[in-house]
């Protein structure tokens, strides 16, 4: 809310100031869904069409783009489970904007730092274009 000086949402099951379910009016309003940083938990429940959540909810129910930005060990990244969830979802036509090399929550160092947000900045401009 301090950044974007818009209400932030987090609650799906608060009482909606209209009828309209929450999930739903977010779905409809926004142009694009960027999930960054995006866990392997976010990807993996959005390829198996998992809803118990705000966020997942509003993915699941959105006709605009959605952008996965990953972030997470590359032990976890390089798992060859999430890798065909991913596959299933770029197939499905879902963006990705890979990680990079760098230092990572854990300490280590690798593949799984979150892109650069100019990189990320750059994407979804591009895919808005579309």
């Amino acid at each position: 809310e301090t950044l974007s000086g818009e209400k932030a949402e987090c609650d799906m099951f608060s009482l909606p100031e209209k009828r309209d379910p929450l999930h739903i009016s977010l779905a409809d309003k926004a142009d694009v869904i960027l999930v960054a940083p995006a866990t392997a938990d976010i990807i993996a429940k959005t390829a198996a069409g998992i809803c118990d959540d705000l966020l997942t909810c509003s993915i699941c129910a959105t006709r605009t783009p959605v952008v996965f930005a990953p972030a997470m060990n590359e032990r976890m990244f390089k798992n060859v489970i999430l890798q065909e969830k991913i596959k299933y979802l770029k197939k499905n036509g879902y963006y990705f904007i890979e990680p990079i090399k760098g230092r990572l929550a854990c300490g280590d160092e690798g593949i799984g730092h979150l892109a650069e947000i100019d990189t990320i900045v750059e994407e979804i401009e591009n895919i808005l274009k579309v």
